[in-house]
């Protein structure tokens, strides 16, 4: 069994993403969406979130209204797994259960109660190590361009092309 990628959205706006693993990813199996889930299932101590999606391991995404842990294919008018074009358009879609099992690969939470611990560092750090700096990446030094003068450019625009030699005609007939 493989762990889960879970993505936490905060109330500002922003995501984090969070390896689970194993161990912890069990834990998680069997829940359903709309439920809520204490932070110490993933590692994350004080905080309180509640499952709102997730995607399968082909890409399909999870659906509230539907039971189980299988795929189906369903009528969408609206909601997830659909954007909507037209007024009245119905297509048909494969969808996930509101279940997870093993293999969802993408868990989706949202924040219902903040632990003690910033979650931007909670994520990036794992198990015994200091949470990483972000290093700013160095730019290449920029090369000077030089310009030339306008005179230059006129010169290269007067050149000269090579005149083609004449083209020799052909004789139709008998030629003696």
């Amino acid at each position: 069994m493989v762990g889960f990628k879970v993505v936490i959205g905060t109330k500002d706006g922003k995501c984090h993403q969070k390896e689970v693993a194993e161990a912890d990813s069990k834990n998680l199996v069997g829940k359903k969406i709309g439920e809520t889930i204490k932070g110490e299932l993933i590692g994350l101590t004080g905080y309180e979130f509640t499952i709102t999606g997730g995607t399968d391991y082909a890409g399909f995404p999870m659906r509230q209204d539907i039971a189980g842990t299988g795929r189906k294919r369903i009528l969408a008018v609206a909601g997830v797994g659909l954007k909507k074009k037209d007024r009245g358009l119905r297509k048909r879609k494969t969808v996930c259960g509101n279940t997870i099992h093993v293999k969802i690969s993408q868990i989706n939470l949202k924040i219902l109660k903040e632990g003690k611990e910033k979650l931007g560092a909670a994520t990036e750090a794992k198990e015994g190590e200091a949470p990483k700096k972000e290093a700013k990446p160095k730019e290449a030094p920029k090369e000077e361009k030089k310009e030339t003068p306008k005179e230059n450019k006129k010169e290269e625009k007067t050149e000269t092309k090579p005149k083609e030699a004449p083209k020799e005609e052909k004789k139709i007939g008998n030629s003696k």
